[in-house]
C-alpha cells in the first residue's frame, strides 16, 4: 500500500466490513459448538427404549445409573487434575517471583524538616518538637560598666605597666 493515509470514509467502510465478517464467524462458531454438543450427547447418551415389560425397564434404569456413575467418576478425576494443575501454577508463580526478586523503586530525595518527618512517622496524635534551640536556656550577658574615673588617662596606665615590667626584669 502506498504511503498515503486512508481517508475516514474508507476506514469506516473497512471497519464495518470487518465487523460483518466477524459476526458471520461468531454465528458459525456457535452453530459448530451446538452440533458438536448434539453429536457428543448422541454418542454418550443413546435414546432410551421405553417400550417393553418391567424387567426391561429395570435393566435400562441400571444401565443409566451405571452411565451416571462413570460420568461422575470422570468429572471427579478431571476436577482433581484441574486442582493439581492450579496448585502447580500457583507454586510456579511464587517461584518466579522468588527468583526474579522484588525490585525496589528508586527513592526520591525529599526535603523535610525533622518535625515533619516525626509527624509523618508517628502520626498527628504525637506532637514532638525537634527544635532543640528552643529547649536551651537563655543566658543573658551582663554588661560590665567600669567607672569612668577608673579608666583615667591611658598614658598613665601604660606607664604603670612599664614599671611593672621593669620590676620583674630587675629581680
Amino acid at each position: 500500500m502506498s504511503d498515503k493515509k486512508m481517508n475516514s470514509s474508507r476506514r469506516h467502510h473497512l471497519k464495518s466490513v470487518m465487523l460483518q465478517i466477524a459476526v458471520v464467524w461468531i454465528e458459525q462458531e456457535k452453530k459448530d459448538i451446538a452440533a458438536a454438543k448434539l453429536a457428543y450427547m448422541a454418542e454418550s447418551c443413546p435414546k432410551a427404549n421405553m417400550s417393553g415389560d418391567q424387567a426391561a425397564l429395570m435393566e435400562t434404569c441400571k444401565k443409566i445409573a451405571a452411565l451416571i456413575d462413570r460420568v461422575d467418576e470422570e468429572r471427579y478425576d478431571l476436577e482433581s487434575k484441574v486442582g493439581k494443575a492450579d496448585k502447580e501454577i500457583e507454586d510456579l508463580k511464587i517461584k518466579v517471583v522468588d527468583l526474579a526478586g522484588v525490585k525496589k523503586p528508586a527513592l526520591k530525595r525529599v526535603r523535610m524538616s525533622a518535625d515533619a518527618m516525626l509527624k509523618a512517622l508517628l502520626g498527628s496524635k504525637h506532637t514532638v518538637n525537634m527544635d532543640l534551640r528552643a529547649n536551651l536556656k537563655q543566658v543573658k550577658k551582663e554588661v560590665k560598666e567600669e567607672p569612668l574615673e577608673a579608666a583615667g588617662d591611658w598614658r598613665k596606665n601604660i606607664e604603670d605597666k612599664a614599671d611593672r615590667k621593669k620590676m620583674f626584669e630587675t629581680s
